[in-house]
């Protein structure tokens, strides 16, 4: 699993999580929702597979289904990291590198 954190501008340095409240968070105080954040802007994503999950998949896929379920296991699940500007409304502004369930959270709140 990756570790969420602010990467550059203010708050650099901090981590990045989801409350229990499923809201995308800096710190465990500062909330990423419309309240607080002006706008964003997905700069970067990066796909990456787990390397053992791959393998595994199409060790047992090519067992059971042949060529097929050997392509098919190499397909494994892709897992994200996103890098993403955030803008809020006091002027502040934090370059943030999350994983998906941020992400998702992030996008979420600021629907």
């Amino acid at each position: 699993m990756s570790i969420s954190r602010v990467i550059a501008g203010d708050y650099q340095g901090q981590l990045v999580t989801v409350s229990w409240k499923g809201e995308a968070v800096i710190n465990n105080s500062i909330p990423l929702n419309k309240t607080t954040v002006s706008s964003y802007d997905l700069v970067n994503e990066t796909q990456r597979k787990s390397a053992t999950s791959a393998v595994t998949r199409a060790a047992i896929g090519g067992f059971l289904l042949g060529p097929v379920g050997l392509f098919a296991g190499l397909s494994a699940k892709s897992k994200g990291k996103y890098t993403i500007s955030i803008n809020f409304f006091d002027g502040r502004k934090s370059l943030i590198e999350v994983d998906d369930n941020v992400k998702n959270a992030l996008i979420k709140a600021l629907y």
